[in-house]
């Protein structure tokens, strides 16, 4: 179990990532964390915690558990499922109930969610931004608590230097007001923004649209709406193209009998539209961990089919649980291999398994990925076979049948 002592105010905290793997020994805070926390609980800034304090994109928890543990009230501001799971856990674990942190999603519900009346302060007394590795996601964020920051608000932000680039600084600069930053401190840093009420006050561009282009198969020349963060917002990436172009067909009468799809770790939805329009009587269930992932894929959806022509499942999760064994007949899933900053085959390898316990017999996972990352091998090794469906020089479309 990845458990790190952490030596930050109140005390030293057990802090775990979500889901817990004895198989990975990743920290659930770094240098960044670390930073910002020792930074506040300088005498200076001490005083503004009393407030209400908002913390968006805390990783993995380590900033919200710490607040929380000194009495401070916190809403924790998240696009992931599992950096929320990850929270949740870690206020347990270091003996916080709870009662003073509210923790919520960054989706396309965030007016509503966090108006006055759902207890986010106008404005906040204390902000404070993890950096993420988006820097639309970042802009979003910043555009969206613009309204409930006031003259006296707190601003800090934190990142490893390799996030913190000009162009994050222009974005609190131009969103929220006049920023600076700290020395590198084990090649971290902070950002300090004045709040600056007379900035022009401009449209969020997100979510974006485009039109998928021809030759794809069924979902050609269909839009796709995107929110910020999601991977690949303004156009269709090359793995994708590939895994479009070899999903299985309607005219594939050997899966007639497909009744239920999941495209698992959806993003913006274009696989699973491929796949409710190519399986028109099939239920389609859209999963991912990221809030802003399945607010698109949501859009995308709708955007195909009109309120009240096909229902769609949209669930926010850690890969396959929660599905009943031989409860799918498909699986259609691209994996990721990054967990923030580090390389990890440990997301699809959980994804892998939690398909075949998901899946019926007979039932398929289609997975794409670049080629170096050895898909077949793990896929053999789990499911006893693997067929190559499709390839380019980077790119393998894969199929696993549940024996």
């Amino acid at each position: 179990m990845a458990v790190s002592g952490v030596p930050v105010p109140p005390g030293e905290l057990e802090l775990t990532r979500f889901p817990e793997d004895a198989r990975e020994q990743l920290r659930a805070w770094d240098a960044a964390d670390e930073y910002l926390l020792r930074h506040l609980d300088d005498g200076s800034d001490r005083a503004g915690l009393l407030g209400r304090v908002v913390v968006v994109g805390d990783r993995w928890g380590a900033i919200t558990t710490s607040l929380a543990l000194t009495g401070a009230h916190v809403t924790q501001i998240s696009d992931s499922f599992l950096g929320q799971q990850a929270t949740a856990a870690n206020l347990a674990r270091n003996g916080h109930s709870r009662p003073e942190v509210v923790l919520a999603s960054a989706a396309e519900d965030f007016g509503a969610e966090f108006g006055v009346g759902a207890g986010l302060p106008a404005p906040i007394d204390v902000l404070l931004v993890r950096v993420p590795k988006s820097l639309a996601l970042l802009e979003d964020q910043l555009w969206r608590l613009r309204p409930f920051v006031g003259p006296g608000t707190r601003i800090v932000g934190s990142g490893m230097v390799t996030e913190i680039h000009t162009s994050t600084l222009q974005a609190f600069e131009r969103i929220l007001g006049p920023t600076r930053t700290s020395l590198a401190v084990r090649k971290a840093r902070l950002i300090f923004c004045e709040p600056d009420l007379a900035l022009p006050r401009k449209e969020n561009p997100w979510p974006l649209t485009y039109q998928l282009p021809d030759g794809i198969g069924v979902a050609s020349e269909r839009p796709v709406v995107n929110y910020a963060g999601t991977f690949s917002a303004d156009h269709l990436d090359i793995g994708t193209r590939l895994f479009l172009q070899h999903l299985p067909s309607r005219s594939d009468t050997s899966r007639s009998d497909v009744a239920r799809v999941v495209d698992l770790g959806c993003g913006n939805g274009v696989v699973g539209l491929a796949a409710a329009l190519a399986n028109p009587g099939a239920a389609v269930t859209f999963v991912d961990e990221s809030y802003q992932a399945l607010a698109s894929a949501r859009a995308t959806f709708e955007a195909a089919f009109p309120a009240g022509t096909r229902d769609a499942e949209f669930r926010a999760g850690d890969g396959m649980d929660g599905f009943e064994p031989g409860s799918v007949d498909l699986v259609l899933n691209n994996p990721p291999f990054h967990s923030h900053q580090a390389t990890t085959d440990a997301t699809a390898w959980r994804m892998f398994t939690g398909s075949r316990a998901a899946l019926r017999r007979g039932g398929e996972l289609w997975v794409v990925g670049n080629r170096h990352l050895g898909y077949h091998l793990k896929l053999k090794r789990l499911f006893g076979n693997c067929e190559v469906v499709g390839s380019n020089p980077k790119f393998v479309v894969l199929r696993a049948v549940r024996r």
